[in-house]
């Protein structure tokens, strides 16, 4: 049998939350200072920012158009039926 090599793919750096709290053994106030320092805004052209609004759309268009049918449906057969 060969042996199983290790998760290469496992993410041990991102963070979902700060773990810096008052009261820990590992709390550093000086942290938060240097975080802020690391962190780097990216411009978003006015392509990619209407690029991603199509994008938004294109993902909400079929629940969108799927309710109205539904609806549109609803309203047929309460009207043929209280005719």
């Amino acid at each position: 049998m060969a042996k199983k090599k290790p998760d290469d793919d496992l993410d041990m750096t991102t963070s979902f939350a700060d773990m810096n709290v008052d009261g820990f053994k590992w709390y550093n106030p000086k942290a938060k200072k240097q975080n802020d320092m690391k962190k780097v805004k990216t411009k978003v052209t006015r392509k990619e920012y209407w690029a991603m609004v199509r994008g938004a759309f294109a993902a909400i268009a079929p629940f969108i158009i799927i309710s109205v049918v539904v609806f549109g449906l609803v309203f047929l057969l309460a009207y043929f039926w209280l005719k």
